[in-house]
C-alpha cells in the first residue's frame, strides 16, 4: 500500500498561484472527462474564497499517476490563516515549494516553509509565473537558498530540484529552454522525490486529526492522516486529546478518502492514508483518533492563541430587523459556537448577560471572513473595533508583535518609516529589490497597525505591497496617538439628500450618497478636523415663487468614499460601531443620542 502512495503538501505566499496550479495537475492526470465542465480554482470551493481570490481552508484532493496515489494539500497562503498551515504539514511527507519569479520568496513563504523545514520535510522549488514579463529567475533562486540557509535547513534539504512552471498554462521545465508541454515533470519529480509514508502497519490504528469541518449528513467530519495501522468502518474507537486524557469515544460510522474535489466513501483504510472520519462528537483538532487499547497521544502542534478580538453584539439600531432574518442574540450564540467548534482558531466568550459575545482570532481578515459569512446567511449584528490581547508574562505585560514586511517605490520610503516610527515600530532592515524598490522590514505591536492598510495604500498612491506576520510577544510599548479625524454624524432619521450633501461636503468625507437611508447618531462621513460634528443631511432646496436671475445648476457631490467590511472595523474609535447587514454596512455611535454621549463622555 505504502510503496503507491506519496502525500505532499503546496507552500507559497498568497497569489503567487497554488490553487491554479493543482487545476492543472487535476486536469492532466486525468481526473477528469475530456467533456466535463470544469470551474477555474475548483479548490477553492467557498464563495469568499472565489470572490477574494484567496484560499482560506486546507483542503487535500488525490491524483493518480503511475499507479500511485498522490495526495496533494492545498494549504492557505495568507498568515491569519497560519494555524491552519501549521497542522496541515504532519500529514504530509514532502513539500512544494511555489515561488512567483518576479516578486521571490515572501513572508508567508518564509513562516511556513520554516515550520516544514523543522518537520525534515524534503522540498521540491517550483519558480511559477515565469512567463511575466519582470521575471528574475535567476536572482529568485537565490533569494530561495538564502531563505533555506536562514532556516537553518540541512544539507538534504538544500539539495532541492528546481523546476520552472506556468500554472495558469500548464507546463513546467527543468531547464528554462525544454520544450513547454505539460507538468508530466512535476508528477515525475514527485514520484521520484518524496519518500512514501513511513508506516507500521501491525500496531493498532492510530490517527492525528488535523482539519475539522461540518457535514449536513455525516455530522462532525475529522480530516488527518493514518500513522499507523488500518481500521474498518464500525470499528469502536476513541479519542484523547495531547495530556493523553480521553475526550470522546464512538463508532467509525464512515470512513472517506479523498478524490479529486471529491470524497469518497471506502470500507478500509490503512497507514499513510489521509482520510476523513464521521462518528464522533467532541473530538477535535489535535487529538489522537485512536483504537481503544492506545493509551499515548500522537505529537501535535498546539492551536496558536489569538492576538485579536471583536465584540459582537445584536443590532440595536433603529434600521434593526428590516434587512436580515437572523437578529436575536440566541441566534447569533448558536452560529457562532458552531464557528468556534469547526474554525479552532477562533475562541468564543460571553457576557454575564449573555447578550455580547467576544470572538477572537488571527488578525482582522480572519475575523472579517467569519463576518462577512454570518452576514450572507441573513445575520443582523454589530461589531466593535478590534482589540489586540494582552498576556501577562512575569508579572509583566505583553503584548503581540508582527513583523511587517514593506515593498515600495523609493521615493515613499522616507514617509513609510516615519509613519510606521509613530506606531512604535522597529525598523530591523532596508534594502534595495531592484527596480526602484525598496523592501523595509519592521517589527511593530499589532495595535499600531489596526487600521493601517488603507492609510499606507493613500501614503504609497496604491503602489505599495504590505505583509504582516505574527512574530512574539513583546514588553507592553505604551501609548500609540490614533491618527483618525472626527466624524459627521446624522442629527436625525430619514433619507440623504443631494443639495444637503452638496453643502456639507466641504466639512469632510462623505460616505452616503442621495436617498441613502441615514438616523441620528449614524456616521455619515468623517470630518475635516479632530471633533465629531451632527450635521443636517437631510436639508432639501426650499422652493419660492422667485425667479433665479440665472438657471439652477444641478447639484453634483462628490462620490462617496466605500470601504470593504475590515477596513470599516479597523476605521471606527472605541465610542462608535460597525451596523452589519446581509444588504448594508454602517457606521454608528455607540450612543446614538448626543446627550448620552456627552454623559458617558464625563463619565
Amino acid at each position: 500500500m505504502s510503496r503507491n502512495l506519496r502525500n505532499i503538501a503546496i507552500i507559497a505566499h498568497v497569489d503567487h498561484g497554488k490553487t491554479t496550479l493543482i487545476d492543472s495537475i487535476m486536469k492532466q492526470s486525468g481526473m477528469f472527462r475530456d467533456n466535463q465542465k470544469i470551474d477555474e480554482c475548483v479548490m477553492d470551493s467557498g464563495d469568499l474564497e472565489r470572490e477574494r481570490g484567496i484560499t482560506i481552508l486546507a483542503k487535500p484532493t488525490s491524483v493518480t499517476w503511475e499507479d500511485t496515489r498522490i495526495n496533494i494539500i492545498d494549504t492557505p497562503g495568507h498568515a491569519d490563516f497560519g494555524g491552519e498551515v501549521e497542522r496541515v504539514l504532519h500529514m504530509a511527507d514532502g513539500v512544494i515549494l511555489l515561488t512567483d519569479a518576479a516578486e521571490g520568496p515572501m513572508p508567508q513563504t518564509k513562516f511556513v516553509l520554516g515550520k516544514a523545514l523543522a518537520l525534515g520535510l524534503k522540498p521540491i522549488v517550483i519558480i511559477n509565473k515565469i512567463d511575466r514579463h519582470d521575471s528574475r529567475p535567476e536572482e529568485v533562486i537565490n533569494e530561495v537558498f538564502d531563505l533555506f540557509i536562514s532556516l537553518d535547513a540541512t544539507d538534504e534539504q538544500l539539495d532541492f530540484p528546481i523546476l520552472y512552471a506556468s500554472g495558469r498554462d500548464g507546463w513546467c521545465v527543468h531547464e528554462l529552454d525544454d520544450e513547454r508541454k505539460n507538468l508530466h515533470p512535476l508528477l515525475d519529480l514527485i514520484l521520484e522525490h518524496v519518500d512514501a509514508p513511513h508506516v507500521e502497519e501491525e500496531k493498532p490504528f492510530a490517527m492525528l486529526a488535523t482539519l475539522l469541518d461540518s457535514d449536513p449528513f455525516l455530522g462532525r467530519c475529522l480530516t488527518g492522516r493514518v500513522v499507523h495501522g488500518s481500521a474498518k468502518v464500525n470499528d469502536t474507537i476513541q479519542a484523547i486529546n495531547l495530556d493523553g486524557k480521553r475526550v470522546d469515544v464512538g463508532r467509525l460510522t464512515k470512513l472517506l478518502m479523498f478524490e479529486g474535489t471529491q470524497r469518497v466513501s471506502v470500507k478500509k483504510v490503512h497507514a499513510g492514508d489521509i482520510i476523513c472520519i464521521a462518528g464522533l462528537t467532541k473530538a477535535s483538532v489535535a487529538d489522537t483518533i485512536c483504537d481503544p487499547c492506545e493509551k499515548t497521544p500522537l505529537e501535535s502542534t498546539p492551536i496558536d492563541p489569538p492576538t485579536m478580538a471583536v465584540t459582537i453584539s445584536v443590532n440595536d439600531s433603529p434600521f434593526a430587523g428590516k434587512e436580515g432574518t437572523k437578529v436575536t442574540s440566541t441566534i447569533i450564540r448558536e452560529r457562532l459556537l458552531a464557528e468556534a467548534e469547526t474554525n479552532v482558531a477562533i475562541t468564543f466568550k460571553e457576557s454575564n448577560d449573555k447578550d455580547t459575545f467576544e470572538i477572537g482570532g488571527r488578525g482582522e481578515l480572519q475575523l472579517g471572513v467569519l463576518i462577512e459569512t454570518m452576514r450572507r446567511e441573513g445575520f443582523e449584528l454589530t461589531v466593535s473595533r478590534p482589540k489586540v490581547l494582552f498576556k501577562e508574562e512575569n508579572s509583566q505585560r505583553t503584548e503581540p508583535i508582527e513583523e511587517v514586511i514593506i515593498d515600495v517605490d523609493e521615493e515613499y520610503s522616507s514617509s513609510i518609516v516615519d509613519s510606521m516610527n509613530r506606531r512604535k515600530a522597529e525598523m530591523r532592515d532596508m534594502r534595495s529589490s531592484g527596480t526602484g524598490k525598496t523592501r523595509i522590514t519592521f517589527l511593530a505591536p499589532s495595535r499600531g497597525l489596526i487600521g493601517y492598510q488603507s492609510r499606507f495604500l493613500t501614503q504609497t498612491r496604491g503602489t505599495g505591497v504590505i505583509n504582516r506576520l505574527f512574530h512574539s510577544y513583546a514588553p507592553y510599548k505604551g501609548d500609540i496617538e490614533q491618527r483618525r479625524k472626527g466624524a459627521l454624524i446624522s442629527n436625525a432619521q430619514g433619507n440623504a439628500v443631494a443639495y444637503a450633501i452638496f453643502n456639507l461636503q466641504d466639512r469632510g468625507v462623505m460616505f452616503i450618497e442621495h436617498q441613502d437611508p441615514v438616523y441620528e447618531g449614524m456616521i455619515i462621513g468623517e470630518h475635516s478636523r479632530e471633533n465629531d460634528l451632527d450635521l443636517n443631511i437631510l436639508k432639501g432646496k426650499k422652493l419660492t415663487n422667485v425667479r433665479a436671475s440665472g438657471t439652477d445648476d444641478a447639484v453634483s457631490p462628490t462620490p462617496p468614499l466605500k470601504m470593504s467590511l475590515e477596513q470599516m472595523m479597523s476605521y471606527i474609535n472605541d465610542d462608535e460601531l460597525l451596523e452589519v447587514t446581509p444588504k448594508s454596512l454602517r457606521l454608528r455611535k455607540k450612543y446614538l443620542c448626543p446627550h448620552a454621549r456627552k454623559k458617558a463622555k464625563r463619565e
